[in-house]
């Protein structure tokens, strides 16, 4: 939850909402990060294992604190460990900014009821710059066959 209410603090000062708009930036911002790590996880095992480098993907603390998404080779040996808020970082922005096509959906789940809110938070999450990032990430893990970050 802490990193959904970070991303939610980002995301009041970068999108166009008002203080009434509050209760719903902390829902998009705990929804995409619930909603990203879940999907990030399987997300990793199973291209893993299609790549023929099978790795368990799962979701730890690191020595701070923080919830870091880690991967684990078949032999139990750690390959790659990333906190979640750099991964949202990663998915979501684009050289420290909100990437523009995300930022559109955001803006659009501020500001619609909640039907649209949801839409808009699904296209988000189902949208080509978050799928590409992930896919990114995905490809420096598998090219990793040590620790990294």
């Amino acid at each position: 939850m802490d990193e959904g209410d970070r991303l939610a603090r980002h995301l009041a000062q970068t999108l166009d909402a008002g203080l009434h708009d509050q209760p719903r930036l902390i829902f998009l911002g705990r929804s995409l990060a619930l909603n990203l790590v879940r999907a990030f996880l399987p997300t990793v095992e199973h291209v893993s294992v299609r790549a023929g480098v099978p790795l368990h993907a799962v979701l730890g603390l690191d020595e701070r604190g923080r919830a870091v998404v880690q991967t684990v080779t078949a032999d139990g040996e750690l390959n790659a460990a990333l906190t979640v808020d750099d991964l949202l970082r990663d998915l979501l922005f684009l050289r420290g900014v909100l990437n523009p096509v995300v930022r559109t959906q955001l803006q659009d789940a501020v500001h619609g009821d909640e039907h649209h809110a949801t839409r808009a938070l699904v296209a988000c999450l189902k949208s080509r710059p978050v799928l590409d990032a992930m896919g990114r990430q995905i490809q420096v893990w598998l090219g990793k066959g040590n620790r990294l970050r």
